[in-house]
């Protein structure tokens, strides 16, 4: 009987994972723009928003799961012109939100007999997660790009340093912050729905 229940718990959540994925992946293709003109090769796109929900919802190794998904799709179409460094640079930006941001959540839950989040705790567990995944973000982003981006441009190291990390570190403050926050608010009313459609079993704390 047990084994029948985690069957039919794993289907469930794959399910739901690809769902969401399919999402994410649609909300990249149809809203995708430049944020800064001096580096129109950073995009904001708002599929980072249905990882961050799901991450908090169902657990890291869903929201991880997802942005490889979601990130390998995102560039071998919209952001095909990325190539390889495009994909790897989504997983590690987008991986480190969910990773860093799902522990703390995670961290904050209430104890095995406390019951379920009041409104308070759960605004308080949000806004430390997310403010946690958006500082791992632009530390990552920050470090890789002064690695990845000068062979992706084709410039000097120093001339990526002096010139663009200024506006590289400026769109990941915005595109993280405007994901994370969006994310930590649609977390509530989506908890509610996974809960309602999906059963207590496959929700987080």
């Amino acid at each position: 009987m047990k084994e029948n229940s985690g069957r039919k718990f794993t289907t469930i959540m794959l399910v739901m994972a690809a769902v969401m994925s399919a999402i994410g992946v649609v909300l990249a293709l149809y809203i995708h723009f430049p944020l800064i003109p001096a580096v129109p090769f950073l995009e904001y796109d708002p599929a980072d928003i249905v990882i961050y929900i799901c991450t908090y919802v169902f657990g890291i190794p869903i929201g991880i799961a997802m942005t490889v998904v979601v990130s390998v799709v995102q560039g071998l179409t919209v952001s095909g012109s990325s190539g390889p460094i495009g994909i790897v640079m989504h997983i590690i930006s987008t991986g480190g939100f969910v990773l860093a941001a799902g522990l703390v959540y995670r961290a904050l839950a209430p104890k095995n007999g406390s019951g379920n989040s009041n409104g308070g705790r759960m605004v308080m567990r949000l806004a430390f997660a997310t403010a946690t995944g958006i500082l791992t973000t632009i530390l990552l982003m920050t470090l890789w790009n002064i690695l990845l981006t000068p062979i992706y441009m084709e410039i000097d190291r120093e001339v990526l340093i002096n010139k663009f990390l200024w506006l590289i570190v400026l769109f990941n403050i915005i595109k993280a912050s405007i994901n994370g926050v969006a994310a930590a608010v649609l977390t509530v009313p989506f908890r509610l729905l996974a809960k309602r459609f999906c059963g207590e079993g496959l929700v987080q704390k």
